[in-house]
């Protein structure tokens, strides 16, 4: 499983003394972590985020110190709300990042950038908030949007796909007939965590012969290690929080 880093090059940034609005903290603990922030040139690493398609797994972070300061803009809109939805918990919160209009932007057009020249014929949205990043991804690079929703959402014939969550499972479904074999895909969702739910979507997608390109988020919590759940998958986020 590899983690690519974002097109431009990228340096370890602790967000507290460069932006001391917010900072962006492990999701489920109250110490607050420094922030690895996406570049723009081809280099691979664990916890950030590379251009290259087929970089190597064994390729180390680029040292340059180049940095692209939309980056850093997206980084500082994301707000932390602690012990939400329950104590202890520091919640990721990109609807301040839907407030600012340059972020928005931005994030969408880092994403577009990237996947317009890759014959992406379909963007699966991850609900709830695969479904804001998605679409207008989808439509910049001439992709169609096909939601991939918790069970009873859809109304027509569905296939389905089980996974496991801490305390027991969920299931997230799709429309029969909205993707077909060997169609080229990504899956969008804002964040990942442990890994589960893009998972379960990489799974459903390739039952029925689609080929996954790469799951993409604006966030990841490297240390929850939810890229490894990704199998071979490739993983391209913007921003990394790292404890």
């Amino acid at each position: 499983m590899q983690t690519i880093i974002s097109p431009l090059v990228s340096h370890r940034l602790c967000l507290a003394p460069a932006v001391p609005r917010y900072r962006l903290p492990n999701i489920y603990h109250r110490a607050p972590p420094s922030i690895r922030l996406s570049n723009h040139r081809s280099t691979t690493s664990p916890c950030l985020f590379s251009s290259a398609a087929a970089a190597s797994r064994d390729s180390e972070m680029a040292t340059e110190d180049v940095q692209d300061p939309r980056i850093a803009k997206i980084a500082s809109s994301i707000r932390v709300i602690p012990d939400f939805p329950k104590p202890g918990i520091m919640f990721q919160d990109i609807t301040t990042l839907l407030l600012d209009t340059e972020a928005f932007k931005d994030t969408i057009a880092l994403f577009v950038d990237r996947y317009k020249d890759k014959g992406i014929s379909v963007v699966a949205g991850v609900e709830a908030r695969g479904f804001i990043f998605g679409p207008p991804i989808a439509l910049a690079i001439g992709a169609k949007f096909v939601p991939m929703r918790k069970p009873k959402k859809l109304p027509g014939k569905v296939i389905s796909e089980e996974y496991s969550l801490e305390y027991g499972t969920d299931t997230i479904e799709m429309h029969v007939g909205a993707v077909e074999p060997g169609e080229r895909a990504i899956i969008i969702d804002d964040l990942i965590a442990t890994g589960g739910t893009l998972a379960a979507a990489i799974r459903l997608l390739e039952r029925v012969g689609v080929k996954i390109v790469e799951c993409a988020c604006v966030i990841e919590l490297p240390e929850l290690k939810g890229k490894e759940k990704l199998g071979e998958t490739p993983l391209f986020v913007l921003v990394s929080s790292a404890a």
